[in-house]
């Protein structure tokens, strides 16, 4: 196994004028699952490709382990890639499949059985080796596409929103099945995907990009409770954290007709009289009548069970309106047409920059 470091890596293509990855810094541990997330358009999968050599490095250098592989062809480096569209082919078997790059690379056909009847225990595939990819479900498809990988033995997988062809409830599934058998065979993954759910259940750590740029890179937990700007804040959680432009008052900043108690050195370094306030659903609590807080018409509740959300309209600011989101008793809750008041829950109350989105706040602050 090895580790993994982009260093100052960057991709412009051809007729550019920006580029697609720009001077990415990021280090990958030995046997780390990281995931590469963002929105479409984001570099995310340009840097998977330049570490698996089908994309020119153009600035920078990428190393696995110690050698650095910038210009080595990809069969060289010694990495195992799974594609979105599995890549099978169609005339071979399961176990042929799995087993083409052993052939390929002169593998004898004891030691290439013997591989591929390990992979496929693994994957609970064994029923299946004789079989055509037509044969094979979605899921299938995607485990024998793994064991193509894991055969190869790999240092370094890359998986290239792998889960995107299935439907809901199998790529909760895979998922799950994917990050379990990464931690069983310990190998240096790179992970990329636009669904922020997957990146939260199945990375060791989380590397959030935006325009070619790295946002943020952490646990799970470290981008879901201390994003580093409001970009960050905005698209790892769902549903997404509220996010609105709130002025500072003498103490605070003014959440609907009461103050939530901000220090005032974290204020200095305010660009402007007004901040961005972020909060999380599972942060509002929906008060009782005449207590105060941000008032909310309520527009529609979605009952999930024994949750819920409650989604309305604010009005903040001068009377700018505003969508925000909170979850709700899934029993007992309000309905449409309702007005409420919202109350933050303390110490879970994010300030960000109005001017750079940068945060502001060390630590989540608490509300009065």
């Amino acid at each position: 196994m090895a580790s993994v470091t982009f260093d100052q890596a960057t991709r412009l293509y051809p007729g550019g004028t920006r580029p697609a990855v720009d001077k990415l810094n990021l280090e990958v541990g030995d046997g780390e699952f990281l995931v590469l997330v963002g929105p479409s358009g984001c570099g995310k999968s340009t840097s998977l490709r330049m570490l698996a050599g089908l994309e020119e490095v153009n600035a920078g250098r990428i190393l696995i382990g110690d050698r650095d592989v910038t210009d080595v062809p990809p069969k060289d480096r010694d990495i195992a890639m799974v594609f979105q569209n599995y890549a099978l082919y169609p005339h071979m078997t399961v176990a042929e499949n799995m087993g083409f790059a052993l052939k390929i690379a002169g593998v004898n056909k004891d030691e290439r059985a013997k591989r591929v009847e390990e992979a496929a225990k693994l994957l609970d595939l064994t029923d299946y080796l004789n079989r055509k990819p037509k044969a094979l479900s979605g899921g299938q498809r995607q485990r024998v596409a793994m064991g193509r990988a894991i055969v190869r033995q790999p240092q370094v997988f890359l998986m290239d929103e792998p889960l995107s062809n299935l439907d809901a409830k199998l790529r909760v599934q895979t998922r799950t099945q994917i990050a379990s058998l990464q931690r069983r065979l310990g190998v240096t993954t790179v992970y990329v995907t636009h669904d922020q759910t997957e990146a939260l259940t199945m990375g060791d750590r989380i590397a959030v990009l935006k325009d070619g740029l790295l946002q943020q890179v952490g646990t799970p937990r470290d981008l879901y409770e201390r994003p580093s700007n409001e970009f960050v804040a905005g698209f790892i959680g769902s549903p997404a954290m509220n996010l609105f432009t709130s002025d500072i008052a003498d103490g605070g900043i003014i959440w609907g007709d009461e103050i939530v108690p901000v220090e005032r050195e974290v204020l200095a370094k305010a660009n402007g009289k007004q901040v961005r306030v972020g909060i999380r659903p599972e942060d509002l609590v929906v008060g009782a009548a005449g207590e105060k807080g941000l008032k909310v018409q309520v527009d529609l509740v979605e009952e999930l069970g024994a949750d819920g959300y409650l989604y309305g309209r604010a009005n903040a600011n001068g009377g700018a309106e505003h969508d925000i989101v909170a979850r709700v008793d899934g029993r007992k809750h309000p309905f449409a047409g309702d007005t409420v008041t919202l109350a933050a829950v303390p110490g879970h109350v994010h300030v960000f920059d109005a001017e750079t989105g940068e945060r502001l706040t060390e630590k989540a602050i608490a509300s009065a």
